[in-house]
């Protein structure tokens, strides 16, 4: 057991040689990723060989893996999600507003992917370009554009509001007196834990993040993980979308109109 041990040591300090390992720095990053413990001189104890390797922070700039701020901000850890260390602003310097950004950054992102889908599955079915859409004579519902606007404050205000005060304290609107149209508030509770992904039978019908074990929800901490990183770049994609339908909007073309359709 001791040779063991010894020829497993003995494979790790070649691992960190100049030779395989690429030099004096690659030598330092792979002496703090990997550690080696272990356990002799006890009969109760078996001797075991444990390595630990610890994740590469990826960069925003391919082949670049360090450098100062604007390419490796020390505020940005990667435990984030999607986190790339792309923060040339140092927006998120102070650990609360990061946190709020990120929230900011899934919202907006969301509501950007449904956006995308809507416009290109709307101007398909009725041929009217999206940004006349809500005010054209043959819509289900004509709506002048102060109706609309003053819809859209009146209602996405309630929601925008009681997400603020979540925000701040979290778990607080999901009680009784936040959802009166429902019997429980249950259904609006976070079943993850983690602020930004609610989860449950609600959020998750389709149990993509969990499964639902007698009519209990369960997240599944993998899986997670796995689509919050999925999410965020269709999040990231689809606003960019978005922002090049609005330049498109103001030469008065639409994204179908652009492809040839």
């Amino acid at each position: 057991m001791a040779m063991s041990a010894t020829s497993a040591a003995a494979v790790l300090n070649g691992l960190s040689s100049p030779f395989l390992s690429g030099g004096k720095k690659s030598q330092s990053l792979l002496s703090s990723t990997w550690g080696i413990r272990a356990r002799v001189g006890s009969a109760s104890a078996p001797r075991k060989l444990v390595l630990a390797a610890a994740a590469v922070k990826k960069s925003w700039i391919p082949a670049v893996k360090g450098g100062d701020n604007l390419i490796d901000p020390e505020w940005l850890d990667g435990s984030l999600p999607g986190d790339y260390g792309f923060d040339p602003l140092g927006l998120g310097k102070d650990p609360t507003f990061l946190k709020w950004y990120r929230e900011a950054e899934l919202i907006h992102g969301r509501w950007a992917m449904a956006a995308v889908v809507g416009i290109f599955v709307g101007q398909s079915w009725s041929g009217i370009p999206w940004f006349e859409a809500g005010a054209d004579p043959g819509a289900i519902a004509p709506f002048s554009f102060g109706s609309l606007l003053g819809t859209q404050l009146l209602l996405m205000g309630w929601v925008e509001s009681k997400r603020w005060v979540d925000f701040f304290n979290p778990e607080s609107q999901s009680v009784e007196w936040a959802t009166p149209w429902s019997r429980t508030a249950e259904n609006f509770a976070n079943a993850t834990g983690d602020q930004g992904y609610p989860g449950g039978k609600f959020f998750d019908p389709l149990s993509f993040a969990g499964n639902i074990k007698d009519g209990v929800y369960i997240p599944d901490v993998e899986k997670l993980e796995r689509l919050k990183v999925a999410e965020i770049k269709h999040a990231r994609i689809a606003m960019l979308a978005m922002l090049i339908f609005y330049f498109e909007a103001g030469q008065g073309k639409t994204p179908l109109g652009a492809l040839g359709f």
